[in-house]
């Protein structure tokens, strides 16, 4: 839920507990069977509880402050012999401080304890002043029970501090891990690049060295292949060893996958399996290094689609290339009638296709729309652009 959410969520809660404690008598508001004593009178309670539960409402924007004034107004309560709980919106108002708060100088640290001490003297100053038996309204138990509920608040917001702590931790790692998975991965694929830009360079060479003598407008065309392969395949080769330079230390990668390498020609049945429409246009050319970038981004997207849009979306391919950058833009609507996609897991997709962009001095951004629906919008620089 958002923060603001949380806040409005929170003065519903204390508008509940008030309407239960005025319902049930709790401050002072019930008849009683016989004149009080010398306690404080009905209107003297409701405003010591109002002072201490309004506060709560934004304990999560001011917690120390919140917390500070609560502890004093229940402190005047406890001398007052005006306790109508086991001091529930001080524990819920310290939960929050040990939740959020850095909790950096001694007495922030000591907060439960220095409560109940100071609680502690409040009562005792009651019992001082007090020319009728003490505690007509709860007794001592009433008291001793709010301190467990203080302790209990502070142990518990720990608690969950800690927790929280731990989980952002281990998510930072899982997307550390994500990257330099994916990055390894590209590894491979421009391997088969490379592998493939050489084996073409061979044949054509070949080929150039045969007929250079018979027929030279063919040998001028061989030539003309190798450049333009060569060229390509250092570029690749390049961005390939500073990949493995910075992530793995030295360590051989595993096996390459072996069989062809996609590209933009494998859009079509891919766009197809997963129902998208799809528009290409002047992607003949591109190296095969941004062509499998290309399809692996666009494969990347529609997988989101269909393990997160719900059932029914439309989804929409477009992408252009103009000799120096292509655009990939991959939009769903997100309709509101379609059925819900049932819960899927998270995965790591839009880390790798950032990565991937990244990799090409690209721009990438993924997001929802204002329309409705999600948009993945990259642009891969190649050729002079680069």
């Amino acid at each position: 839920m958002s923060r603001h959410r949380l806040i409005v969520l929170d003065c519903a809660a204390v508008l509940a507990y008030t309407a239960v404690l005025l319902l049930t008598g709790s401050a002072g508001t019930a008849p009683v069977p016989e004149p009080p004593s010398d306690g404080p009178p009905p209107w003297e309670q409701l405003v010591l509880m109002a002072t201490v539960t309004v506060p709560i409402a934004v304990r999560r924007i001011w917690p120390l402050p919140v917390f500070g004034v609560v502890t004093v107004v229940t402190a005047v309560a406890v001398a007052r012999d005006a306790v109508w709980d086991p001091l529930l919106p001080a524990a819920c108002a310290l939960y929050t401080v040990a939740l959020t708060s850095p909790l950096r100088r001694w007495w922030e640290r000591w907060l439960p304890y220095l409560t109940i001490a100071l609680l502690c003297v409040a009562g005792a100053l009651g019992v001082v002043r007090a020319e009728q038996p003490y505690w007509r309204t709860g007794g001592p138990g009433l008291l001793l029970l709010g301190f467990a509920a203080l302790l209990g608040a502070w142990q518990l917001g720990g608690a969950v501090r800690q927790r929280r702590a731990y989980a952002a931790r281990v998510a930072e790692h899982l997307a550390q891990r994500a990257v330099a998975e994916e990055r390894l991965r590209i590894a491979r694929e421009l391997h088969d690049v490379v592998t493939h830009s050489m084996g073409l360079i061979a044949v054509k060479a070949g080929v150039a060295n045969h007929v250079v003598r018979t027929r030279p407008e063919e040998a001028h065309d061989a030539l003309r292949v190798i450049e333009s392969t060569s060229r390509d395949a250092l570029t690749d080769m390049r961005r390939m060893l500073g990949v493995l330079r910075s992530d793995t230390d030295g360590e051989r990668l595993p096996p390459a996958a072996r069989g062809p390498v996609p590209g933009p020609g494998d859009l079509a049945e891919l766009a197809e399996r997963a129902g998208a429409e799809l528009s290409v246009r002047g992607v003949e050319g591109l190296p095969d290094g941004v062509g499998l970038t290309v399809y692996r981004i666009v494969q990347e997207a529609l997988t989101n689609v269909i393990r997160h849009a719900p059932v029914g979306t439309r989804c929409r391919v477009v992408i252009e290339a103009n000799g120096h950058k292509v655009r990939i833009d991959v939009t769903d609507d997100g309709s509101r009638h379609a059925e819900p996609a049932p819960p899927r897991p998270g995965g790591h997709g839009i880390v790798g296709m950032r990565e991937r962009v990244a990799m090409y001095g690209g721009t990438f951004a993924a997001g929802p729309r204002p329309e409705g629906g999600f948009a993945v919008t990259a642009t891969v620089p190649y050729g002079e652009a680069q």
